[in-house]
């Protein structure tokens, strides 16, 4: 698995966005929509046009995670975040960079050890319904274990993953992700 990090150089209309949502979903694929009033929550249903125009959005699963934001006229620039290597559509945030003399990759991510973490990701935690940080509370689907309980499950779990730069060593992005159950 390489990571890759790249951008749509136009910026797409909804339905062409709609489109790459449907091309990069897997299961399962979970959604989160934002307007300038109000958010959505983590839900399993894929926007609709009818969810248009919206200030932001967006998709995760376990192999990427894509990044939408308004821009004028009802188009949205687009990131992908991903693990399943190069898309040739998308052009790369940076190319290969030489480090000590050798090529080596743009990104890299942690955690990079399938054996500890299958799903190349960090857990990550929901909110509990009584949190009072928020003034309503959020919405998280019941297919999805956001680790409240320490029970076991074979849902999948909400975590997250983090691109790092390879040329300076820092994170440039925190994408959520979903670590599959072990059965």
């Amino acid at each position: 698995m390489k990571p890759f990090v790249g951008y749509k150089k136009e910026h797409l209309s909804v339905p062409k966005l709609l489109e790459l949502i449907i091309k990069l979903a897997t299961e399962p694929s979970y959604y989160f929509l934002r307007w300038t009033h109000q958010v959505s929550g983590i839900q399993e249903q894929p926007p609709m046009e009818a969810n248009f125009p919206m200030t932001e959005g967006q998709m995760f699963n376990q192999k990427c995670e894509l990044r939408w934001k308004y821009k004028c006229k009802n188009t949205y620039e687009v990131l992908l975040l991903t693990i399943a290597d190069n898309h040739d559509d998308f052009i790369p945030l940076k190319e290969t960079i030489k480090k000590a003399g050798k090529e080596i990759e743009a990104w890299k991510i942690e955690p990079s050890d399938p054996k500890i973490f299958p799903s190349y990701g960090y857990p990550a935690y929901g909110y509990r319904p009584d949190e009072t940080r928020f003034p309503k509370k959020l919405i998280f689907p019941k297919s999805l274990d956001i680790r409240l309980q320490q029970e076991k499950n074979n849902k999948p779990k909400l975590a997250q993953r983090y691109f790092i730069d390879n040329e300076t060593s820092s994170v440039q992005f925190v994408a959520l992700t979903v670590e599959e159950s072990q059965k």
